[in-house]
């Protein structure tokens, strides 16, 4: 146990929790932006797997990473593209729609992916250590000597809380999450919108996935994401619809899923199956605890999420 209590145990867990913690990044900060325009995407699985698979499939293809990271982006947008249809234009359940698609991406995934499991890409995603921010004690081991897509969403999660909070545009986003009929009468195609911000919703799922088929465990195996999708949804909970809140809950539930594996690798004398369900069972004490800590603060979902906007009713 000694060996779990070292600065250096310590700091490896808190290096793997951000690596780890990239591919629910990208994800949750997709299913923020959905929700923050009024759509409630639970399809989030779905997408990473796809996205998964086909960063996997392009990259052999191609030969180049970052190009299966573009075709990852595809396959998410695709598959969010359904799920606008399903909810926007016809109006259809928007639970029942995340439900069929997570669905009908486990299936598909696992049967255009039976040829590649096992295999490994061409190229992956490897640690890049940034001159003299990686010579730091500590810090730069945690935060400096990561791959490209880590670094990738240190720059999207400043951006996004910019562009939600203080830009014309995204005061337009949460104004159709909150009222679409008031969007709607000050002249915003509140279906339009919609459409824009759930399809970008579903590319970040996708590239959520080519983070874990080509970065943190290149390759393919089947429902490969295991459930990191409903994680990120409770994430985009736990971080009241604010990127950077969701981006500390990545991290967190990025070291809890790192240091699983880690005190396995010790010898914690902790049955496997309880490390293994950590993640998941901390899922639920925070969507507790955040469901706790809204109602304390008043702070809530968009009012419009999960309905259906009509403009002929308004």
């Amino acid at each position: 146990m000694s060996e779990v209590l070292t600065l250096g145990f310590l700091t490896s867990v808190l290096a793997a929790a951000v690596a780890s913690g990239a591919a629910l990044l990208y994800a949750a900060l997709g299913e923020t932006l959905a929700e923050r325009s009024g759509v409630l995407n639970l399809g989030v699985e779905g997408m990473m797997l796809m996205g998964a698979l086909a960063g996997f499939m392009v990259c052999t293809w191609t030969g180049s990473a970052w190009i299966g990271v573009f075709g990852a982006i595809v396959a998410g947008g695709l598959m969010a593209l359904i799920h606008a249809v399903l909810t926007v234009t016809l109006q259809a359940n928007q639970v029942v729609s995340g439900l069929a698609l997570t669905l009908f991406g486990q299936g598909l995934s696992a049967y255009l992916g039976a040829s590649y499991v096992g295999k490994a890409p061409p190229k992956s995603f490897t640690k890049i250590a940034i001159p003299v921010l990686s010579d730091i004690p500590r810090i730069g081991t945690i935060f400096f000597r990561q791959d490209a897509l880590v670094y990738l969403g240190y720059v999207t999660v400043p951006l996004l809380w910019w562009y939600v909070y203080r830009t014309r545009p995204g005061l337009k986003l949460r104004a159709i999450g909150e009222n679409p009929a008031t969007a709607d009468a000050m002249g915003i195609d509140v279906a339009r919108m919609r459409y824009i911000y759930v399809v970008i919703g579903g590319a970040f799922a996708g590239i959520g996935g080519a983070v874990i088929s080509l970065a943190t465990n290149p390759g393919w195996s089947e429902n490969m994401t295991a459930g990191r999708g409903w994680i990120a949804v409770a994430l985009v909970i736990f971080g009241m619809w604010n990127p950077a809140r969701v981006a500390a809950g990545a991290l967190l539930f990025g070291a809890v899923e790192a240091a699983q594996f880690r005190l396995q690798g010790v010898n914690v004398p902790v049955s496997s199956f309880f490390l293994n369900m950590l993640p998941y069972l901390f899922t639920i004490v925070v969507l507790v605890f955040a469901t706790q800590q809204s109602r304390a603060q008043r702070l809530g979902s968009p009012a419009a999420l999960g309905k259906p906007y009509v403009r002929e009713e308004r």
